[in-house]
């Protein structure tokens, strides 16, 4: 598998100029009283009763204030909405995606990434080294929060010790939109490597349907196989969907 570009690495024609860069606010300019009232007043709702007082779009206004300085946002709040379904779908989705969406730029791009990039990291920060079995909740978000939204299919791998401590977290391989290559020796080899004693397998449907397919119930039981033999235990493998999961364990098929 290829290594992935890093944002400052992709083709700048990529990226609209959005208004951050294109018309930054002259030295001591103020914004109009309308646009300036309104922020406060959203900030202010934030601050005083959290992301439960805000409905999506105005969670966007909030991150495209950054970005863009000088004019309302709310327009293209709701467009990207309209466009990638809910708040998360917004920043979830993918830079080449997003700059289809006329007035987002690289600015507003960055933003959304970096907050995707900090949710993701808070959400692992939750798991790692902790007991996964009273972790199993927190364990279910980072999942969500990390894969429901993707494109294509992703496989991850969490392997425990002894004391089902969380000691990694590590994606395996990155396929299609409905399809994704994993190789049962190279899972268990990399267990071996890490002296670990059980494994959780997880990756996403992005059709939103976490019915498992003939093929993720035959390579499941070929990683189960593999496990056995070097006593290593497959605890579980779990199908994100865009609002649901299902566990191979509860519905049977471990």
């Amino acid at each position: 598998m290829s290594k992935p570009r890093a944002f400052s690495e992709m083709p700048l024609p990529l990226f609209q100029a959005d208004e951050a860069t294109a018309q930054p606010l002259p030295q001591g300019a103020r914004l109009p009283s309308y646009i300036r009232d309104h922020r406060k007043r959203l900030r202010d709702r934030f601050l005083s009763g959290g992301p439960e007082a805000l409905p999506d779009y105005e969670m966007l206004e909030l991150i495209l204030f950054r970005a863009i300085p000088r004019r309302d946002v709310k327009p293209l709040a709701r467009q990207l909405l309209e466009k990638f379904g809910d708040f998360n779908g917004v920043l979830s989705a993918s830079a080449q995606h997003l700059a289809e969406v006329s007035g987002v730029g690289a600015a507003i791009i960055c933003e959304f990434k970096i907050i995707e990039a900090a949710a993701h990291r808070l959400s692992r920060a939750r798991v790692m080294q902790q007991h996964v079995i009273s972790s199993w909740d927190a364990l279910l978000d980072y999942c969500h929060t990390t894969m429901a939204h993707q494109q294509i299919e992703q496989f991850r791998v969490f392997y425990l010790n002894r004391k089902n401590i969380l000691i990694a977290d590590e994606k395996q391989a990155s396929g299609t939109i409905d399809h994704v290559p994993v190789y049962p020796r190279e899972v268990v080899k990399r267990a071996l490597h890490l002296n670990a004693s059980a494994l959780i397998l997880v990756h996403n449907h992005p059709s939103g349907d976490p019915t498992p397919s003939e093929s993720d119930i035959a390579m499941t039981h070929q990683i189960r196989t593999a496990a056995d033999a070097l006593g290593i235990a497959l605890h579980d493998h779990i199908i994100i969907g865009k609002s649901c999961e299902l566990s191979f364990r509860s519905e049977g098929y471990l």
